[in-house]
């Protein structure tokens, strides 16, 4: 059975989501503001969140950022914004998907079972390897020469950021707000602080990467 972690403040939509969600096989956590979110998440590990934007203590992708620290799984957002603003920022912060409200609960359930099965595709495919280092992402481990390799919170955000889109661009932005929250997209110092400890954990030649690449004023990009 999978688990749902549903976020919102309003408790009749709550009630209805638990209603639906556990009509259609789902085994239901609810957290009404941001804070009891990432508790209920990381004492219960979800399989799915369905997330709302406009929670009383927190913004939703404060939340989105402190979920994508270590939960792989699909985050639905689901919000009563409409702006296109706030839709490209709650993907970029990792959003896997983004329902307005009001919704037809036949169509989110329904985007929920796309995304399990998105999800269940990308899992047979979790380990990520190049010449130097693996990262299991199931697993949350790099190794390197057949040993795990330590990284901090903060490291790990950054790397399974970049080895979840080999040979593609990341944006510095994506990752100032995947990994560290919208308030810190300005911030590009911490990426190229972070890159640096990475190359030195993970690159045989950290002075001239061959995976972890940076390009000028764009942002990286991971070369298996």
């Amino acid at each position: 059975m999978s688990r749902v972690l549903v976020v919102d403040d309003d408790p009749q939509l709550t009630r209805a989501l638990r209603i639906s969600l556990r009509a259609s096989g789902y085994e239901v956590v609810a957290a009404a503001d941001g804070r009891a979110a990432l508790r209920e998440a990381a004492a219960h590990h979800p399989h799915l969140v369905v997330l709302d934007l406009g929670l009383p203590d927190l913004d939703g992708t404060e939340v989105l950022a402190g979920l994508r620290l270590w939960f792989t799984g699909p985050v639905l957002v689901l919000s009563a914004r409409v702006d296109s603003r706030d839709k490209i920022g709650a993907l970029d912060a990792g959003a896997d998907d983004y329902v307005s409200k009001p919704f037809d609960m036949g169509e989110l359930l329904a985007r929920l079972r796309a995304l399990q099965r998105r999800g269940t595709a990308e899992s047979e495919a979790s380990v990520v390897r190049s010449d130097a280092f693996t990262v299991d992402l199931t697993a949350k481990q790099v190794i390197v020469d057949g040993a795990v390799v330590r990284l901090t919170p903060t490291e790990w955000g950054l790397l399974s950021e970049l080895v979840r889109a080999p040979g593609r661009l990341v944006s510095q932005r994506q990752l100032l707000q995947a990994v560290w929250g919208p308030a810190y997209e300005r911030e590009t110092h911490y990426l190229r602080v972070y890159m640096g400890q990475l190359r030195r954990k993970l690159e045989p030649d950290p002075a001239q990467p061959r995976h972890l690449l940076t390009e000028p004023g764009m942002g990286y990009r991971f070369t298996p």
